[in-house]
């Protein structure tokens, strides 16, 4: 069973920016999708188990970008 989890991200102005986002998150274990909506920040993630939110902090983070807390 899949969980779905929504998350905002500040400071995405690019394309480039949604890719890197989107490679961060997808090298979690068990993430099997990332969706990254540019205009808007959000980013839904699915994955095989329910994630913990300083992990996925962690990949924005090393992306170069911070979670909207």
């Amino acid at each position: 069973m899949s969980a779905t989890a929504t998350y905002t991200v500040t400071g995405m102005t690019c394309g480039h920016c949604v890719q890197a986002v989107t490679d961060e998150i997808s090298a979690i274990d068990g993430v099997e999708s990332v969706d990254v909506q540019l205009e808007s920040g959000l980013v839904t993630v699915v994955s095989a188990e329910p994630l913990a939110s300083p992990v996925v902090a962690a990949a924005v983070d090393e992306a170069g970008y911070a979670l909207a807390t």
